[in-house]
């Protein structure tokens, strides 16, 4: 599907390559030209800050790292390398206009002292550009630790709802990854269950991330549709 065409069906998008490797910024100034002004650009935030090197999803890094730069990336370290890849995810966000940046984590990020004490560090000293910052931690999360962390650091907290419960759910980051894999159909009673999880959130966003997102996007959105005009 052509960006035109997607952003004439969808109001947001969240961009991936910003992970892996971010592209030029004038490729992504063009794309922020190719999509009317109400379109939304979310995005992720370089691996070198939340992923060490170790991660399988450095083959996709094309930047060469010496080793001294492979033991710095990663886990929210305010090393020289970790702040010049979010100085990079900054200048990405600026030029797709976006107001949201999502910080994913792997699950070998746990709730470890060292850990939650890079975090602080990370985010109270970074300048956040205007950005939301959108945290999707993976593994198992205390939910008192979640709870104080998001509240501390002005994070959304992201969760896949049919695995775990959002510790905010006035402001809902969804990311929908298939509940038997990636392959996974979503049903049409998993999506009202869906509809509901999302009932008194004051803003949602809902991100499908399986084999048939699109459609399955689609579907949502016009339960959505049709749950409003029954409101009225």
């Amino acid at each position: 599907m052509q960006k035109a065409e997607y952003a004439m069906r969808f109001p947001v998008v969240e961009v991936q390559q910003t992970f892996y490797q971010p592209p030029q910024i004038k490729t992504l100034e063009r794309w922020r030209a190719e999509v009317p002004s109400r379109f939304e650009f979310t995005l992720k935030a370089w691996q070198l800050i939340t992923h060490e090197a170790r991660s399988p999803t450095y083959k996709r890094l094309k930047r060469q790292l010496s080793e001294a730069e492979r033991a710095e990336c990663g886990s929210f370290r305010l090393s020289s390398i970790v702040r010049d890849a979010w100085a990079t995810t900054l200048d990405c966000a600026k030029a797709l206009d976006a107001r949201r940046v999502l910080f994913q984590c792997p699950a070998s990020f746990g709730p470890t002292v060292e850990n939650l004490s890079r975090m602080r560090q990370f985010f109270k000293k970074v300048e956040r550009g205007g950005l939301q910052f959108l945290w999707e931690p993976r593994g198992d999360w205390p939910t008192d630790v979640l709870r104080q962390l998001c509240s501390e650091l002005e994070l959304v907290h992201v969760v896949d709802p049919f695995t775990a419960r959002t510790v905010t759910p006035e402001f809902c980051y969804f990311r929908l990854h298939g509940r038997k894999g990636w392959r996974h159909v979503y049903e049409d009673d998993e999506l009202e269950e869906l509809l509901e999880m999302l009932t008194g959130a004051k803003s949602a966003y809902v991100l499908f991330n399986n084999l048939r997102m699109i459609e399955d996007a689609a579907r949502f959105q016009e339960l959505v549709r049709r749950r409003k005009e029954n409101d009225d």
